[in-house]
């Protein structure tokens, strides 16, 4: 493909290495050379083929997607299937038997779901933070300003489902807050609540900064204080089920490695 990342080649030899011999440690100190060279501990010198299967927590669509094309850029005969959901969605999916390699969270609760029902292949790392932002039309027609204001009557507030990560961080605001919320609607993703802003169905919604800063001037973002009293951590690991450890691991390496926290910084995740 032409859009070969150059950093990338040697980053992910180094990641294989290390998936082939330790697990994930040491990942970034690893050979400069292409994966495929005939150097010692590069998987027998062959070059990773095939797919693997990423279950990630929707509030990821942007920078996943961009992770993903730069993986499949750099190791030319792979191929990345993502599939994008709210993170309790992704669970029931994946207990019920779907067919994933990696699952990246956007809450420890849901990983630990998966760890309890031994689906996962060894302990998941914590690669980004988040914290909730009120998106409101342009415009800002119901003049939102604080938090409180959600709690105004007449106001339209769309939330994440309680069992969602985004959901469970806006109860988490709302009890440290005092206020309680009236939704009109409580929805399976937050991408499906930034959709009811964005259509002007609702007057405000409560989605992560990275959701804002990636819907540009469709919405704008109203920071508050007290978002900082649900602060979400976001985990990956390989399911036990997959089918192509050693790519999962690889693309796992990347996610967490430099490139990885430089795309997810720029969208506006924070560092555990």
């Amino acid at each position: 493909m032409s859009r070969v990342h150059r950093p990338l080649a040697p980053f992910l030899a180094a990641a294989l290495v290390a998936a082939g011999a330790l697990g994930l440690a040491g990942c970034a100190g690893g050979p400069t050379n292409p994966v495929g060279t005939a150097t010692a501990g590069t998987l027998g010198g062959t070059r990773p083929a095939g797919t693997v299967s990423v279950f990630a927590a929707a509030s990821l669509k942007a920078t996943f997607t961009r992770l993903a094309e730069e993986f499949e850029a750099a190791n030319p005969g792979t191929k990345v299937v993502l599939n994008f959901a709210g993170s309790s969605d992704l669970v029931t999916q994946i207990t019920q038997g779907a067919p994933a390699d990696v699952f990246a969270s956007a809450d420890a609760r849901n990983m630990a779901k998966l760890a309890d029902a031994k689906l996962l292949d060894g302990a998941a790392t914590n690669f980004a933070t988040n914290v909730l932002e009120i998106a409101v039309p342009p415009g800002n027609p119901a003049s939102i300003s604080s938090f409180s204001d959600l709690a105004k009557p007449g106001v339209k507030v769309v939330v994440c489902a309680p069992q969602v990560p985004c959901g469970s961080a806006a109860e988490t605001v709302g009890k440290a807050a005092g206020i309680t919320l009236n939704p009109v609607s409580e929805e399976a993703s937050v991408t499906d609540v930034l959709g009811k802003v964005t259509s002007q169905e609702a007057d405000a919604g409560l989605v992560y900064v990275t959701d804002v800063k990636t819907a540009g001037d469709k919405v704008q973002g109203i920071p508050f204080p007290e978002s900082d009293k649900a602060v979400n951590t976001y985990p990956i690991a390989t399911t036990s089920t997959s089918t192509n450890k050693e790519l999962a691991e690889a693309f796992i390496a990347l996610v967490t490695g430099s490139e990885g926290k430089k795309v997810l910084n720029d969208a506006g995740f924070g560092t555990p």
